[in-house]
């Protein structure tokens, strides 16, 4: 049975619809990173994985969890799964942009190699509807109705990412 040895929680802002879990030491530069992921949830390369968000203009909730073997998979009011393979080097991190410094790095138990990776989302739709709602119930987004409101929805478009090292 597996268990989890790690859970972190943090906000990402989102830049272009998407965000970046990746190694550290990888070069963001070098030829064949991933593609922007157009129509599915990721894209991944051997050491990059895009995550694709449904909007841009409000922070996302991202959990990440380490694994000591691959957990159970669920759904737990989760909409979307997709899964992967990446190479670490005993780190993650989380960035967003090409050439954006990562905003959070951790340090995994795993150590280094190949690890398992499941992307779980939920709340996109809700997040896109209720941001459009925004306009139509405040006419001037700087006013600080609009601001307070809008900050209530920050986190509102969740994902959960799930990692464990494969033998």
């Amino acid at each position: 049975m597996s268990r989890r040895v790690l859970r972190l929680e943090i906000p990402v802002f989102p830049e272009r619809l998407m965000f970046r879990v990746l190694d550290p030491e990888a070069d963001r530069e070098a030829p064949g990173p991933p593609m922007p992921p157009v129509d599915t949830l990721i894209k991944a390369s051997r050491d990059q994985l895009l995550v694709s968000c449904a909007q841009e203009q409000l922070g996302v909730h991202l959990t990440i969890e380490e694994w000591d073997g691959a957990p159970p998979p669920f759904s737990d009011g989760y909409e979307d799964e997709a899964k992967c393979v990446l190479y670490l080097r005993g780190q993650l991190a989380v960035g967003v942009g090409s050439s954006a410094r990562p905003v959070q790095w951790l340090r995994l138990s795993g150590g280094v190699g190949d690890y398992g990776v499941r992307v779980y989302t939920r709340n996109r739709t809700a997040a896109v509807e209720s941001y459009h709602e925004l306009f139509e119930q405040h006419s001037d987004p700087l006013s600080d109705d609009f601001q307070q409101a809008r900050k209530e929805l920050e986190g509102l478009e969740q994902y959960l990412l799930q990692l464990w090292r494969e033998s």
